[in-house]
């Protein structure tokens, strides 16, 4: 059995009872991160074997994975924070056991855009979630069906990134568009910044961003101009 195990995003008791006794009883746990893990598993008390799986090694280490779990092995994999293969390595392995018909359950749990799209005021009843925007090739072509889009959009940016996606979405037209920013979730210091684009904008060019970042930008038919 392949076990896909979210874990917290911040607050280290967001992990479920039946995520802990997961963990507990597999054979081995896959980690993106094993010393992030390794916290994790020591606050619980949790003693099982770990091995890294994350987007540099995890098409040399997959079928190493896939045979130990034909030999009858149960398995884990946990992102260092939120559920694996949303924006972060499992979908390769997911796509991999389903070809070799090995079992696979996928715990409910923490998921950073859920409780960021929630707390923005927008649209839930349709959305879309584009993860991390392309750095450099296709950017452009993203960014343009991001402010096409009829309904909300969801992408995670990081605290180096956060203002120049402001401007971009300024320059594109958007400064009226609202947008709701949210960082650090479920941590001491969350906090979610709303307003249109130029206002978030200013604020983070006042205060510096710090931590991650999800950004929800409220569909297009809401533009004033």
């Amino acid at each position: 059995m392949l076990y896909l195990v979210p874990t917290p995003i911040g607050n280290l008791e967001d992990i479920t009872l039946r995520a802990l006794k997961i963990l507990q009883s597999v054979d081995l746990i896959l980690a993106e991160d094993t010393r992030t893990t390794g916290i994790l598993l020591k606050h619980f008390e949790i003693k099982k074997p770990l091995a890294s799986f994350h987007i540099h090694n995890e098409h040399q280490k997959l079928q190493n994975f896939i045979r130990q779990l034909n030999e009858g092995q149960n398995i884990a994999l946990v992102s260092d924070a939120g559920t694996p293969a949303i924006s972060d390595p499992g979908f390769l392995l997911v796509r991999e056991a389903l070809k070799e018909n090995i079992e696979i359950q996928c715990l409910p749990g923490p998921t950073a855009f859920v409780p960021a799209l929630v707390v923005s005021g927008f649209s839930t009843d349709r959305f879309i979630f584009e993860g991390f925007l392309p750095q450099k090739k296709g950017r452009q072509t993203k960014l343009k069906e991001v402010i096409e889009s009829t309904c909300t959009v969801i992408m995670y940016e990081s605290p180096y990134r956060i203002v120049k996606l402001l401007e971009e979405l300024k320059v594109l037209g958007l400064a009226e568009r609202k947008i709701s920013i949210s960082r650090e979730i479920s941590k001491f210091y969350e906090q979610t910044v709303r307003g249109s684009v130029e206002e978030v904008l200013q604020h983070f060019m006042v205060k510096a961003p710090k931590g991650e970042f999800v950004v929800c930008l409220d569909a297009g038919e809401t533009d004033k101009k």
